[in-house]
């Protein structure tokens, strides 16, 4: 009887070999500026840790290879990537000479590719596994909190990107801030205006057919080019009437960019609220009628209400969306994790790029996890589907 592989394993395996045989695990350098050694997964840790890491990848790697239960899939790729997490921090320890404070040590594309490759392999035994949404989310919490309590523990404090972030701990918390509050401010601005402007577009077609275009036409505008185009009125208003300046509208800032932010998010929940309540079988709305309901009431009792998961599902795609270009407003001083990406490209300082990438791109994972969830609890048939 002829062994099947997985597809996906086979993928996997050709990642890890690649990781382990050929690419660099870590990057030793002896100061912030001069160029890198790259280092083998061997030499970067201990006798003891190297040999380990080869052995609980090689497990991991012929798990996923052939057609194993899901379960232990799942169990195979988070052992891994617990492993590569607590020992890259080995790594930095054991790089770095004794009381040698200007030495970085950074993870190299080894360390990357497996993460990518286990990772991988976690979210397809998590599909497979079909949990629920809550089920989900606590996946998301257990493994926010394993990374807590490596970054507590103080394992990471030799790592290059840590070193950035301790020299810039009280900017980073702020920047932080400010990432938020685009994202997320932005969003609920276009929730608070679009849903009823999406309303409106479902009950005139006339004005649907306006309204979409003329976001769809803001959509295609790109970012910077629409961050640009908003600080001249923007400058002009703050210039001209009184009082706008002293609540922070200004030519450049956070101002334009939670414009425009709020411009790129207003699409998605119009469309989305206009195809939600397309959506509605006719057949609720006429039993809703027959029991002598308003207009208003089939709205909010009936058509919304169905229309809902539809409508979630556009508010985290401008959730989403909008973790990924608030990184764009600090071109404009907008703040934001931006900051220290563009202050990482002019110093040509990767690790100070990376303090501003990594948030950026676990919290969009996170937002999309957990509304991906909420989606799915929002359905009138997750009850019955589940069961």
């Amino acid at each position: 009887m002829a062994v099947r592989l997985d597809k996906l394993g086979v993928v996997i395996a050709l990642i890890a070999g690649y990781a382990v045989g050929v690419a660099p695990f870590a990057t030793f350098r002896a100061n912030r500026i001069v160029a890198g050694e790259p280092q083998t997964l061997l030499a970067s840790l201990p006798s003891w840790a190297g040999p380990t890491l080869l052995a609980i990848i090689a497990v991991a790697v012929v798990i996923g290879l052939f057609r194993t239960p899901p379960t232990l899939r799942m169990a195979a790729s988070f052992a891994t990537l617990a492993a590569l997490f607590l020992l890259i921090g080995t790594a930095a320890d054991h790089l770095t000479p004794p009381a040698n404070t200007y030495a970085r040590v950074s993870p190299a594309s080894g360390f990357w590719l497996l993460l990518f490759a286990f990772a991988l392999l976690a979210a397809d035994s998590l599909t497979r596994l079909r949990l629920t949404p809550l089920l989900r989310i606590l996946v998301l919490i257990l493994a926010a909190g394993f990374i807590g309590f490596v970054l507590l523990s103080g394992s990471w404090d030799k790592l290059s990107i840590l070193k950035e972030y301790s020299a810039r701990a009280d900017s980073f918390w702020a920047e932080a801030s400010k990432h938020v509050t685009l994202a997320l401010g932005s969003l609920v601005a276009a929730v608070v205006i679009g849903i009823p402007l999406g309303i409106l577009c479902h009950r005139v077609q006339k004005l649907r057919d306006i309204v979409l275009n003329v976001l769809n036409i803001v959509q295609t505008i790109p970012s910077i080019a629409l961050f640009g185009i908003l600080i001249a009125p923007l400058g002009w208003i703050a210039a001209n009437v009184p009082g706008a300046a002293e609540i922070g509208i200004k030519g450049i800032g956070m101002a334009p960019a939670f414009v425009a932010l709020f411009l790129y998010s207003l699409l998605p929940v119009v469309a989305n609220t206009v195809v939600g309540l397309a959506g509605v079988p006719v057949q609720a709305n006429d039993a809703a009628r027959g029991v002598g309901m308003t207009e208003r009431q089939r709205l909010f009792k009936v058509e919304f209400p169905l229309a809902f998961p539809v409508i979630l599902t556009g508010v985290r795609i401008v959730l989403v969306q909008n973790i990924g270009l608030a990184t764009i407003a600090a071109l404009i001083g907008g703040g934001g994790f931006g900051v220290f990406v563009f202050q990482g490209i002019g110093q040509t300082a990767m690790d100070l790029v990376l303090l501003g990438a990594v948030p950026t791109v676990l919290l969009a994972f996170a937002a999309a996890i957990i509304l991906d969830a909420a989606v799915e609890l929002s359905s009138p048939f997750h009850s019955g589907a589940s069961a």
